[in-house]
């Protein structure tokens, strides 16, 4: 099963960036954004770069490791590498890939929240692993940020 890697994005209001996912008939969730490692990644770092400016059109800088967390899925490991960084800029218009081109993918809505654990655990925010380390670390997450202020 292929590594996943998310991106923990704080811009410049020390607010969290997540998606609100709409997906037809499915509840609605929430996530933070990232995704597969895919073959012509070089690193998983390069593979969290490309995700953010698909998936938002972003740009970041201060890219620290946070955590990496697996659990079962699909009858296998998934395996996420948790990264937390700093967004630079945000172009809705540069999104692009297979989420925005094909409508049964639902809606990807960007929403930013400010960094207390009851908005984290007032959604459904998915996978869980990366909900409860994000409940449990979310008021250091601009301490643990390289590059934070």
């Amino acid at each position: 099963m292929r590594p996943s890697v998310r991106g923990v994005l704080l811009d410049d209001d020390e607010r969290l960036v997540i998606f609100r996912r709409t997906v037809p008939g499915r509840e609605v969730y929430w996530s933070v954004p990232g995704g597969h490692v895919e073959p012509g990644d070089a690193t998983l770092e390069h593979t969290l770069h490309r995700e953010l400016l698909e998936e938002l059109g972003a740009t970041v800088s201060s890219v620290t490791p946070l955590t990496t967390v697996s659990y079962p899925w699909q009858g296998g490991v998934k395996t996420q590498h948790v990264y937390g960084c700093r967004l630079l800029s945000m172009d809705p218009a540069l999104r692009h890939g297979p989420e925005f081109e094909d409508p049964a993918r639902g809606v990807y809505e960007v929403e930013r929240v400010p960094l207390r654990e009851a908005e984290i655990t007032s959604r459904h925010l998915i996978p869980e692993a990366v909900a409860d380390y994000l409940s449990a670390h979310i008021t250091a997450l601009p301490r643990l940020i390289a590059g934070s202020r």
